[in-house]
């Protein structure tokens, strides 16, 4: 009789089994993979999975974040509605309340300070849309120059690279398809295996196909161990490392002169520098053996095909920039771009990276890659947004020179969008002080995160599963992400958020728009024309071709899946090389007697950026629930550090305390910490505020530390 009952209430809840699809996309790194979150609903539970869908980028593949990135976007800390503090608390307020407090102190400052008073601080994980509200937010509803984001942190070294010397930056210049045919793959500073899981089997193909693949990282990661040649650079070293390779190719004949001659600016300036340096200086100076350099640079340049990927290892140096500036010169050099399995990739870190730059929130530009400072570009942007051209402020500062003013107390006001900078800046005890000094911050966010925290409001705000919009994607193909999960208490869209705050400040009339295809409808016509040109997408073909890739120009463009094939964005259609200097304009940090370890910084599968969202799923918490460093068994018994035991890390502006994981693939005279913890186990707080002069990021690849063991 027990049997049967049981199998009649097994049948029963089979039959009252609900299943219901939405569509997402994973709202983690650059790949943007498309999946789709199935809620399983019975008598007795609901259940979540999440399954991959088919498209041009990952192929329907998922890492371990997106099959499990639900978890914070249905946990019970999502914060349901705004928030003000109270005597040091925060209490619940209505969003009538929220608009009018936020009225009423942005424009008491403003009156008292100043439009510049205020400030925006943005995020490379929001829509196109969004990133495009954000940046009209500041120069039509604020009227100030303040405006950064967190990708300053990220993109801003390549971006500015392949800037000038394309003209135009876009994450890569070819498609993924193309990288299991090209003949050589120099992967510099990049760990795809942890931080763009999906992208692999590319390169494991080519590597089946015969490609010979070259990783520059000074540890062995799980992406190294798929090259047949790894260079164990010093860090800080890299552009140092590229002339070596330059010098090579010149020693031996190998450039490409008649590419040279017909495409190229600046040849003979960095012929006549490179062929004055001395190779075993180099060799010296990278820590990376001469006869590894002599056969990198030659299979390189004497393969028919090769691509260069370069990303945070290479980037997030003070002399960043310069960096990748002479990886892009040896591309040029050999006559490597323009043409089938040949080109540049920058691999983005963050979902929307590419996409969130290119549209408003960077410090110095307009929709569409435009110029702030460029007179028609300007007149331009105006037009669209029927304003005054004369009342759009001109450029503002990087990111964490916006911190700076704002500790000095030129910045009163911050208006912060789903980002966390007290953790993810150097010098996080610096940015958290700073940050305290505010008159009034408004953060709209998720979760209360360690940033948030200091807020003197919180707006919440929807999930990835809730949110429509585009998103750019690692290669710069536009994607439609799909969301239809219903919205729970009275969260609003980041977009939502932003133009009812417009609205309050008296400038709704720029801001009425009642769909994120709405606001897409208007980027694009402000991009007709730019570098970033998506004047011919809409959100119908965006649906119907699964993604399209920029510049396209008119509803009949394909989309351009090469770039720089008729000639370079530059206007007369040439690239530009220039010198770059083994040693950085910024001096880096160097070892000493009180100091001897260099340590860097990285990510790992598990988190993202500063933890917020992946802290809060059980299932990737558990797989690193603490930070650790990474360490070569060698230095830690010099310095008497036992596997598994805590450790204390230092550096002249902080100290952390971390887990010691001994390694054997790591340089002797390096230390690595992943960046995903806060507060003792944040690795910034020992990072300087150094910035790269060309890009304003800051130099987080190379710090000089100490280490001590922690009595237990």
């Amino acid at each position: 009789m027990t049997e049967m009952l049981l199998r009649y209430f097994r049948t029963k809840q089979q039959e009252v089994e609900k299943e219901t699809v939405y569509p997402s996309q994973c709202p983690f790194c650059s790949m943007q993979c498309k999946m789709q979150l199935i809620e399983q609903v019975t008598v007795t539970r609901k259940k979540y999975k999440t399954v991959g869908v088919d498209n041009p980028t990952s192929e329907g593949r998922l890492c371990i974040k997106g099959m499990h990135a639900h978890q914070h976007a249905l946990h019970s800390e999502r914060l349901k509605y705004p928030l003000r503090k109270v005597n040091g608390e925060f209490v619940r307020i209505s969003w009538e309340e929220a608009l009018e407090l936020i009225r009423e102190k942005f424009t008491a400052i403003q009156a008292q300070h100043g439009k510049d008073a205020l400030s925006v601080y943005g995020s490379a994980t929001i829509t196109n849309e969004e990133a495009y509200l954000l940046g009209k937010f500041a120069r039509v509803a604020l009227g100030t120059r303040y405006i950064d984001y967190n990708g300053r942190l990220c993109m801003s070294a390549a971006a500015s690279a392949a800037a000038k010397t394309f003209g135009m930056d876009r994450g890569f210049t070819n498609t993924i398809q193309e990288i299991p045919h090209s003949r050589c793959l120099i992967l510099a500073g990049t760990n795809m295996a942890e931080c763009q899981p999906t992208i692999m089997p590319y390169f494991e193909k080519a590597k089946e196909n015969g490609a010979f693949i070259i990783a520059i990282d000074p540890r062995e990661t799980a992406t190294t161990k798929l090259a047949d040649l790894h260079l164990k650079v010093r860090p800080g070293m890299d552009a140092a490392l590229a002339n070596g390779f330059l010098k090579v190719i010149l020693d031996e004949d190998l450039i490409d002169e008649d590419f040279l001659a017909r495409h190229v600016v600046g040849f003979e300036e960095v012929r006549e520098y490179v062929s004055a340096l001395d190779l075993n200086e180099i060799a010296e100076m990278t820590g990376v053996p001469l006869s590894q350099i002599r056969k990198a640079a030659s299979v390189f340049a004497r393969e028919e095909s090769g691509m260069i990927f370069t990303a945070r290892g290479v980037e997030q140096q003070t002399d960043g920039s310069s960096a990748v500036r002479n990886f892009l010169n040896i591309l040029l050099a050999t006559g490597k771009i323009g043409k089938k399995y040949s080109g540049y990739g920058a691999v983005t870190g963050q979902g929307n990276g590419q996409g969130a730059r290119e549209h408003g929130q960077k410090a110095d530009q307009l929709p569409g890659y435009r110029s702030i400072e460029n007179e028609a570009d300007r007149q331009y942007i105006a037009d669209v947004w029927k304003v005054d051209v004369n009342e759009l402020p001109r450029k503002g500062v990087s990111a964490f020179e916006m911190i700076q003013k704002v500790d000095q107390g030129e910045i009163k006001a911050m208006f912060l969008m789903c980002s966390n900078p007290i953790v993810s800046h150097p010098r996080a005890e610096f940015v958290k002080q700073a940050l305290a000094k505010l008159d009034f911050l408004v953060a709209v966010d998720m979760f209360i995160s360690e940033t948030a925290q200091l807020a003197d409001l919180i707006l919440p705000t929807t999930s990835y599963l809730e949110t429509e919009g585009t998103m750019t994607n690692v290669e710069g193909r536009v994607l439609l992400r799909e969301a239809s999960f219903p919205v729970r208490g009275e969260v609003k869209h980041d977009w939502k958020i932003i133009c009812e705050v417009a609205d309050a400040l008296g400038k709704g009339e720029y801001f009425s728009f009642s769909s994120p295809e709405e606001v897409f409808h208007e980027l694009c016509v402000a991009s007709r024309g730019g570098i970033a040109d998506y004047s011919g997408m809409s959100y119908e073909r965006l649906r119907r071709e699964k993604g399209l890739l920029w510049p396209c120009p008119d509803e009949t463009h394909p989309g351009t899946e090469r770039l720089f094939e008729a000639g370079f964005a530059h206007p007369d259609k040439k690239a530009r090389m220039v010198p770059v200097s083994n040693t950085a304009k910024i001096a880096k940090e160097k070892t000493s007697e009180t100091y001897p370890l260099f340590l860097t910084t990285g990510r790992i599968m598990s988190h993202y950026l500063t933890g917020v969202q992946t802290r809060k799923s059980a299932t990737l918490a558990a797989r690193e629930f603490e930070s650790y460093m990474e360490i070569h068994p060698a230095t830690a018994k010099k310095f008497q550090i036992n596997d598994q035991s805590l450790v204390k890390v230092e550096s002249e502006r902080g100290s952390i305390v971390v887990r010691s994981k001994w390694s054997q693939t790591i340089r002797k005279d390096t230390v690595f910490v992943p960046l995903h913890w806060t507060e003792s186990q944040n690795v910034n707080r020992l990072v300087a505020g150094t910035l790269d002069p060309s890009c304003g990021m800051p130099g987080f690849k190379v710090s000089a530390v100490k280490i001590s063991a922690v009595d237990q």
